[in-house]
């Protein structure tokens, strides 16, 4: 089984495949402080520093334990081989099969030792996600530990096969019960989509303000947002997250990558990316979740493509709140309950980032959103004093997709992963070596 230090370095530079519209990539927008820093080492080279690194606790974990009463979130990623993978999913049969994306495919399986049923994540050699995405999630989901991010239980690394395995989440995700609904398929009441955005809320707000430093998402959607049994929503997929501004620093610099869509627009424009940019996304999130339509659906007229757009001029006038609801609702929701959750969006959708709340107020917002009814009288709460809506037009143009042969570099993305992992593993107790990563 390779390690490490064995597949990063022999990964074959391939030609990028025409974009499908799964996700967005264009050329970084370095600054020049960026452009004069030489080449950044091979990432094997820094993650054995991070293992030779004498190590306390990392802060992230102690806001974790603190968070979540989890004295178990130090427990570092387990290692598979491939055989082991193979034989947990039928050799990978499509009775097994329980999701596919541009990542590659996921399959249900359960590990021989404990029993526990897992989520298998094959990524596709030729697919969107490269080695670099595979050892940045591997790292990042190694050291962020959180009741709203899926836990990663372990990964494998065996000749060129890539294989992640998650705790398995028995619902899918959000687009499955919300945008790909089934005639007879049962809707999300209000309650239940208030609390799916709530739990996404909490997740960002971890990532944001407990992680040290902070970390961006870069690609919050309704499909990478999984549902337990009991509707607990968990961010997944880390492949694109990156790590935030430090000291003085408003931004940080990076190739346009996510979703069409739910890209905040000032990232689309100039490739700067800030906590906002997550805010942003969120924004768009919570917008499918009133309306029950996509971030873009070519189906509907012209008009009515982008979500965004087509919201926007009603977000002007409160009195008009109501044509946002979903019609699956048929209206079974408290009234006020819809203007905070329409007034949060817009907000968060706002073209000014710094106009955006910090996601630790919308997640102030939407605590009482998502009680149930009985639980609290929510005629009786009075809403959270969140800015005034945007007043300007949010902008529709289309983002242009890039079907270059240039190969994307995430060298620099890793590069910080480690250091991020290293600085982390500075103040970690040492742990055995053969639980490490």
């Amino acid at each position: 089984m390779s390690c490490f230090s064995c597949f990063t370095s022999n990964e074959k530079k391939v030609a990028k495949k025409p974009n499908n519209g799964q996700r967005i990539q264009q050329p970084a927008i370095n600054s020049p402080k960026e452009s004069a820093q030489p080449v950044q080492p091979r990432p094997d080279n820094n993650f054995n520093k991070a293992k030779a690194t004498p190590q306390t606790e990392p802060k992230i974990n102690k806001e974790a334990n603190k968070d979540n009463g989890n004295n178990n979130n130090n427990i570092a990623a387990q290692t598979f081989t491939f055989r082991e993978l193979a034989s947990i999913t039928k050799n990978f049969r499509q009775e097994c099969l329980i999701g596919e994306g541009g990542f590659g495919r996921v399959y249900k399986g359960r590990l021989e030792k404990t029993n526990q049923e897992v989520a298998v994540k094959q990524l596709d050699r030729n697919g969107l996600q490269g080695n670099r995405e595979f050892l940045v999630e591997v790292l990042m989901l190694s050291l962020l530990h959180h009741q709203n991010l899926v836990n990663l239980i372990g990964y494998c690394a065996d000749g060129d096969q890539r294989l992640l395995v998650y705790e398995y989440m028995p619902l899918g995700s959000l687009e499955d019960h919300l945008l790909d609904v089934h005639p007879q398929q049962k809707h999300l009441d209000w309650f239940i989509r208030m609390k799916i955005a709530l739990d996404a809320a909490k997740g960002l707000e971890y990532l944001h303000d407990k992680a040290n430093p902070p970390v961006i998402y870069r690609d919050l959607k309704s499909s990478n947002i999984l549902l337990d049994k009991e509707f607990n929503a968990k961010l997944s997929d880390f492949g694109l997250a990156k790590l935030g501004p430090t000291g003085d620093k408003s931004h940080v610099s990076s190739r346009v990558m996510g979703t069409y869509g739910y890209c905040a627009p000032e990232y689309q424009r100039t490739g700067q990316l800030t906590v906002k940019s997550d805010v942003y996304s969120f924004g768009v999130v919570l917008l499918e979740l009133i309306t029950g339509r996509r971030a873009i659906d070519n189906t509907r007229p012209t008009r009515e493509q982008n979500l965004v757009t087509w919201a926007y001029p009603v977000f002007k006038d409160p009195h008009r709140y109501s044509e946002l609801a979903d019609p699956l609702l048929q209206a079974n929701f408290p009234m006020r309950s819809l203007h905070q959750a329409v007034a949060v969006a817009a907000m968060c959708l706002n073209e000014e980032p710094s106009v955006r709340p910090l996601i630790s107020d919308v997640v102030t917002a939407l605590t009482f959103l998502g009680t149930a009814p009985g639980s609290q009288d929510l005629t009786g709460i009075a809403p959270v004093d969140l800015p005034s809506p945007p007043q300007e037009a949010i902008s529709s143009a289309p983002f242009n997709l890039l079907d270059d042969d240039v190969v994307m570099d995430r060298q620099r993305a890793v590069a910080e992963a480690i250091e991020w992992g290293t600085n982390s593993r500075n103040k970690a107790p040492l742990r055995d070596s053969s639980t490490s990563l």
